[in-house]
């Protein structure tokens, strides 16, 4: 499978810490270390190539910005930030229109319900947060004995809230009744990433250990480990097909998840003197084809899948399916 680089978005000033888009692929929003936020458009050059125009620059956190997740229409981003809150910003017109406060350490993640109607940060405070979009806190989930350094909202008509922590446990919690669904033991480090499946029916977790875990989210089941060598930073499905991306610090790492082999590293050069950059966050476009990695070297380099395999079709009979991934015994000797 090949990728090409075909751009790079520069505009942040430090590491892109988290990237978002929009279903419909119009909006591109990025967070960095430099405390802002980016709204982007892309361009399609001559070349094939891809250049990236910053359209407006979100301002008013007072230390870093973590991450920044859309909503379901892309009107609106939120961001969680270093300075203890999280942040609502109307795209078109770049103002704030509602803080949410109550995290007594920095936020480093949150996360938008597939309607749109909850939110969930979490923090090293050791606690999730859930939210209304008045900034309102309706349930605070207690439970992880470190920093919880990642949340998500899975999809689908029941849905779970996974968070993932410093002390090495990915936890599921129950959505409607806000009470512990599972413990997830496997990793030896602290989890840093979680990447919930199209369809809703697995998580993928990556830390310091170097191995990413995926999990059925239902029973809680370990369906296979893939190992990357090297800590994994962030982590995504690909929207169309059975792969799994994990940013790591040699690069990021694309496993096939029906052969568990890696089928692609790609690897930026960083423009920063005497500084190696490497990825720290991913995000796919919409339909598949290009993959945006946010560096350290304080640029987003955007790949192209130009070797196209089988896609899948996870709204119908493509869903991810668990024989798929169990992993195989070993032979007996």
């Amino acid at each position: 499978m090949d990728f090409e680089q075909v751009g790079v978005l520069k505009g942040h000033n430090g590491w892109v810490t988290s990237i978002a888009i929009s279903r419909d692929g119009e909006r591109i929003v990025t967070a960095s270390r430099d405390k802002t936020l980016i709204s982007w458009r892309l361009e399609d050059n001559p070349d094939r190539t891809v250049s990236g125009v910053p359209v407006r620059s979100l301002e008013g956190h007072s230390h870093f910005v973590e991450d920044v997740a859309l909503s379901f229409d892309g009107q609106f981003a939120l961001s969680a930030s270093w300075d203890k809150s999280l942040r609502l910003w109307d795209l078109n017109t770049g103002a704030c229109t509602t803080k949410f406060l109550g995290h007594t350490k920095d936020v480093l993640a949150v996360s938008f319900s597939q309607d749109n109607r909850q939110i969930v940060s979490c923090s090293r405070d050791k606690t999730v947060k859930l939210w209304n979009t008045v900034g309102e806190c309706k349930h605070t989930f207690e439970g992880h004995m470190d920093w919880v350094n990642d949340v998500k909202f899975s999809p689908g008509s029941e849905p779970q809230i996974c968070s993932a922590g410093s002390d090495e446990l990915v936890k599921v919690w129950d959505a409607p009744s806000m009470k512990l669904h599972l413990d997830l033991h496997g990793h030896t480090g602290i989890v840093n990433a979680l990447a919930i499946s199209p369809d809703g029916s697995l998580c993928a977790s990556g830390g310091k250990d170097g191995v990413a875990i995926l999990w059925d989210i239902k029973d809680g089941k370990t369906l296979c480990k893939l190992d990357a060598n090297s800590e994994i930073l962030a982590l995504e499905f690909s929207p169309n097909r059975y792969w799994l991306c994990a940013a790591t610090t040699d690069g990021v790492k694309l496993f096939d998840l029906e052969s568990k082999k890696v089928i692609a590293t790609l690897q930026a050069a960083s423009d920063v003197a005497a500084q190696k950059g490497y990825p720290i966050s991913m995000a796919w476009s919409h339909d598949g084809f290009i993959l945006f990695a946010g560096h350290t070297d304080h640029n987003v380099y955007l790949w192209k899948l130009v070797e196209v395999g089988d896609a899948v079709d996870y709204a119908g009979e493509g869903d991810y399916e668990e024989e798929d991934y169990v992993e195989e015994p070993e032979p007996v000797e």
